[in-house]
């Protein structure tokens, strides 16, 4: 029985990333209108960018702990993981980031919500299999919510369009 829940936490923790990278890849590809991919793009490229940047700058000011929470309990790893402290997490950064170009870019509700419960499970499976602290994914999260902010001014500008339009008539 410990083997399977091994296995089911390995699977959240990395394996879940595959699905997520493919569904987004679908959903970016696919669900985009033509004439709007290339700055959809661009602001993807944009936003991970300044999350990855804001991340390793964190990483670089503020660790909370040393070590791992696997090497604290003297267990083994339950994942893969960089050879760092761990904050934040890049996995929960990487798949959040994800998340949120697939709810701000390709407007599939469906899609955005089945890509967030899927990085909501890989950051709940980093904590599972030890790599990672709570504080480790939030911080993640955090800093991807943050390079999400290319994607306001999209949706700014969409609801002041519908803001004239319903005015105006």
């Amino acid at each position: 029985m410990l083997m399977a829940s091994e296995t089911i936490i390995k699977i959240m923790a990395d394996g879940l990333v595959i699905p997520i990278v493919l569904i987004a890849a679908y959903a970016l590809l696919f669900k985009l209108k033509d004439n709007k991919r290339y700055e959809a793009y661009c602001r993807i490229l944009m936003a991970g960018l300044t999350a990855y940047l804001l991340a390793k700058l964190l990483g670089t000011l503020y660790q909370p702990a040393g070590e791992r929470p696997f090497e604290l309990l003297g267990t083994e790893p339950g994942a893969s993981y960089l050879n760092n402290p761990g904050f934040p997490s890049d996995h929960a950064l990487f798949t959040a980031a994800i998340t949120f170009a697939v709810w701000f870019e390709s407007r599939s509700r469906k899609l955005a919500i089945t890509v967030g419960v899927l990085t909501i499970l890989v950051s709940v499976g980093r904590v599972l299999a030890l790599v990672h602290t709570p504080l480790d994914v939030i911080g993640g999260i955090v800093v991807a919510a943050v390079g999400a902010a290319w994607y306001l001014n999209v949706r700014m500008v969409g609801v002041k369009k519908r803001l004239i339009s319903k005015l105006s008539s």
